[in-house]
């Protein structure tokens, strides 16, 4: 083995992988958005992250891996990895605007209203409040999204195809030899994971500093317009 080539392909995949996270939102704000929203814990939300991304870059590493033991052309797998980012997109953009539309129901009925009480003393006071019509039916709801909303990001992201990957850096890493594949796709995995969970926890912690009450009955709608927003640049091309 070419230990220079070698060196020059993990350099690559360390590049590409926090580049191509960086400059992908789709990788961190679904996660900071409902971390934010589903009142994650940070371990919660790493993990969350942590288990995503892995699913994220192994389908693509199982993907390539299969097409160099099978003699795949790359542009064969360039258009099955197309369908896939395609169809992740569709997911990414249903589920964003699924929650949006629950946020701002939502939000519509926890609107809050004003109630005059008047004492027997004959002082006069008000008060705002909000309330759904059945307290417990909004917990139970909030808590099935909660449970569902993991396993939806999940099975996004395993559709979702790490697009470097295979053409740029499996390939040239199979005329190597199987251990140039499994460093080539390691390095490449632990700098794209690390990337998403590197800013998915600075804006868990930047945003628990951040106190806005006014936008908070709106928070379930923001998050899913924020996630339609990457699902929305995904099939434009952005």
């Amino acid at each position: 083995m070419d230990e220079t080539t070698l060196g020059i392909l993990l350099i690559t995949a360390a590049t590409i992988g926090v580049v191509h996270t960086i400059t992908g939102p789709d990788h961190y704000i679904p996660f900071i958005a409902m971390s934010r929203v589903g009142r994650w814990s940070l371990t919660k939300t790493i993990l969350i992250t942590l288990v995503c991304g892995v699913g994220h870059v192994l389908s693509s590493v199982v993907l390539g891996t299969l097409g160099i033991a099978l003699g795949w052309a790359v542009s064969g797998l360039e258009v099955f990895e197309g369908v896939r980012g395609g169809l992740a997109g569709w997911l990414l953009l249903g589920f964003g605007l699924a929650y949006m539309v629950w946020g701002i129901r939502r939000a519509i009925r926890n609107q809050p209203h004003t109630h005059v009480h008047v004492h027997g003393s004959g002082n006069v006071h008000a008060h705002e409040h909000a309330h759904t019509d059945e307290h417990t039916h909004v917990h139970t709801e909030e808590e099935r999204a909660g449970s569902m909303t993991p396993w939806i990001l999940f099975t996004i992201f395993v559709f979702g195809p790490c697009e470097p990957l295979i053409p740029i850096l499996m390939y040239p890493a199979a005329e190597l030899n199987v251990w140039g594949i499994v460093l080539v796709a390691l390095v490449f995995g632990v700098f794209t994971i690390g990337t998403m969970t590197a800013i998915v926890v600075s804006a868990y912690v930047g945003l628990m500093k951040l106190r806005v009450t006014g936008l908070a009955r709106y928070s379930h709608a923001l998050a899913g317009l924020a996630i339609t927003a990457c699902g929305a640049a995904i099939k434009l091309g952005l």
